[in-house]
């Protein structure tokens, strides 16, 4: 991504901590069951705006199912669930996904695939200014150049960052992202976590973001949500002070990741774990 005019590091400074701000999404003693399996059970927890959140466990935990609660795509079977203050259904339309898959359209090239989301979010307006605010956002992950290519020519990589210029072309205060990097290779991988960091300082949305990698969530987290095995629950939060960018070798996130590690060895000692 290309990004002008930014401190690198200036969201990292004026961020509060999470216990001194105003929840923008709130999960109060969440339950969740399919049939007679329970997946949460008594989950709160609370995220501010602008921060950036990763939901880090193993396989199977609920992890995505959890976004799309916050997302209105689910309903929990008991709980209460608001962003920014209202249910996730009212709040749709202050919300944005970028899934593990791009899911752009084949038939449309970049362009057009950024300027279809804002239609169909906001069909009121007229087409210049949409192709417009796509093609600013196209410019902003680097992809000013590939407008008019289609989905087929564009590199896994390519394709995610359209997803993501999809996303922020909604103009969205919360963006929840289910593993979007996880099928990229690997140099690929540490590319579009550094170019998503430098898009989240320069926009400052509140991001939910989805992983079972705990490398990618030190480096790109201010707060990890670690999850347990089925039936889930928060096994610790854990807070990262150290500003970006960040190397995951240093050694206080060496310590942290030490930490981590030694949550899932102990839920994984545990009978059923």
């Amino acid at each position: 991504m290309t990004v002008e005019d930014r401190d690198p590091i200036a969201g990292d400074k004026t961020r509060q901590p999470a216990s001194a701000a105003v929840p923008h999404i709130e999960l109060a003693a969440l339950a969740v069951a399919f049939g007679d399996e329970t997946i949460f059970s008594e989950l709160t927890l609370r995220i501010a705006q602008s921060e950036f959140v990763c939901l880090l466990g193993p396989s199977g935990c609920g992890k995505s199912t959890l976004i799309r609660i916050i997302g209105g795509l689910l309903e929990p079977t008991q709980g209460r669930v608001t962003v920014a203050g209202l249910a996730p259904r009212a709040a749709r339309n202050t919300l944005a996904y970028v899934f593990q898959s791009p899911r752009l359209v084949p038939w449309r090239n970049a362009l057009d695939n950024v300027a279809l989301a804002i239609e169909l979010r906001t069909p009121s307006l007229p087409k210049a200014r949409r192709r417009a605010r796509a093609l600013k956002l196209l410019n902003m992950v680097g992809l000013g150049a590939d407008i008019d290519k289609y989905p087929a020519v564009l590199s896994g990589g390519e394709r995610q960052r359209v997803a993501i210029a999809r996303a922020l072309a909604v103009e969205p205060s919360t963006i929840l992202m289910d593993e979007p990097f996880s099928a990229l290779d690997p140099e690929t991988r540490r590319r579009m976590r550094a170019d998503l960091i430098a898009l989240w300082q320069l926009t400052r949305k509140t991001v939910v973001f989805v992983t079972h990698d705990l490398d990618e969530a030190l480096e790109l987290a201010d707060r990890i949500v670690v999850l347990s095995g089925k039936p889930t629950h928060i096994l610790d939060i854990v807070e990262i002070a150290e500003p970006r960018p960040r190397a995951t070798g240093g050694t206080s996130l060496r310590a942290l990741k030490d930490r981590l590690l030694c949550l899932f060895s102990a839920q994984a000692s545990l009978p059923g774990g």
